[in-house]
């Protein structure tokens, strides 16, 4: 009953798009196009404080230069530990940040372009996102019915109140939940179930692609499993996008049919999920892996992550991994490495080159 006034209202929307950025873009089965992504943020002192202290302008540079693209139907994970700028990539590509360089492409569209055209609303509700924390992301004075129905409203404003609780009551039993739950809070489910409208609140305003910034890392393990499995299905009946921000490998290698692995704002290794898992080339993948406990005993030598990660406000010079990399050479400490691509996989290492 309400799809068909979605599809008309999402079909007048992009008669007023401006065009793709590519001729044939969609041909290619790709959905989302990252190009050399760059955030810096201002941590500077106020204006007075520096005149006085005579102190310089300071920077951060959360992400640069990170490039990948997503087909549609299929899942791409980025992983890093705390403070590698994942959330921040995920944050630029539904808007919540403004890139301070390169561009997102969404369905052949710069998101940049129509937004100066004043015509991204239409794009922005084909893009949602699933946060970490269920209940920090609920409004606790709203019940499940009226949370899910927001976007339903916000995306769909002809529709009626009925075909809005139909709807509703549609999301609540496509996410495992009854229609009853929805006269609810947020403070009467567990947190598997907050999770649960969390992301049939995503799916309210009938998405392309969808966000999941760590969404099982709040949950416990067993039902970390029946969410994912979830998610797959989700994927599988309505042909959905997914960009999975995660530090957990488990819940990677379950989902995702590329990785990209992450480090102090850069993409350091790119490459489908099973030959990532089966032969990584960089050292930081090898340190991720390996700190994975080996259920097998395989007895495998294995190599241990030390320190941290640098301050990115002062970040090393040359490769940013240097000082933690057990295979530096003198030169990873004064040149950055370049990318090489190697069939559908990257690496960005001088000591992955050949020789």
């Amino acid at each position: 009953m309400t799809a068909e006034p979605e599809a008309s209202a999402r079909h007048s929307a992009s008669s007023i798009l401006p065009r793709p950025v590519e001729e044939g873009a969609g041909a290619t089965g790709e959905l989302l196009r990252v190009q050399n992504l760059a955030r810096v943020f201002d941590v500077s002192k106020p204006l007075l404080n520096r005149v006085l202290e005579r102190l310089p302008r300071r920077s951060l540079t959360a992400v640069a230069d990170v490039s990948f693209s997503i087909r549609k139907g299929e899942t791409f994970a980025i992983v890093g530990e705390s403070g590698s700028g994942k959330s921040t990539v995920a944050k630029m590509i539904v808007g919540l940040l403004v890139p301070t360089k390169g561009r997102v492409v969404f369905d052949g569209v710069d998101m940049a372009t129509a937004r100066s055209f004043g015509s991204d609303r239409a794009l922005r509700r084909r893009i949602t996102m699933i946060f970490q924390d269920p209940y920090a992301s609920l409004n606790p004075r709203m019940t499940a019915a009226a949370i899910i129905a927001e976007p339903i409203r916000a995306s769909a404003s002809n529709l009626s109140g009925r075909e809005v609780s139909e709807r509703v009551d549609m999301l609540l039993s496509q996410v495992r939940m009854s229609p009853r739950d929805g006269t609810r809070y947020p403070h009467e489910f567990s947190g598997g179930q907050r999770q649960r409208i969390a992301i049939a609140r995503a799916l309210a305003s009938s998405p392309d692609f969808i966000v999941c910034d760590e969404p099982t890392s709040a949950l416990d393990v067993s039902v970390q499993a029946q969410i994912l499995n979830l998610m797959r299905d989700l994927q599988d009946q309505l042909g959905l996008t997914y960009l999975l921000i995660s530090h957990n490998l488990a819940v990677v290698r379950h989902m995702a049919a590329s990785i990209g692995v992450m480090y102090l704002g850069r993409l350091v290794e790119t490459a489908p999920c099973r030959e990532l898992f089966a032969s990584p080339r960089h050292p930081y993948t090898r340190m991720l892996l390996d700190a994975v406990p080996d259920f097998t005993m395989s007895g495998r030598t294995r190599m241990p992550v030390h320190g941290e990660i640098p301050n990115p406000i002062a970040p090393p010079t040359g490769c940013a991994f240097h000082p933690r990399c057990p295979l530096a050479l003198e030169r990873c400490s004064l040149e950055r490495p370049a990318e090489r691509t190697s069939g559908s996989a990257s690496v960005s290492c001088h000591v992955a080159e050949p020789g």
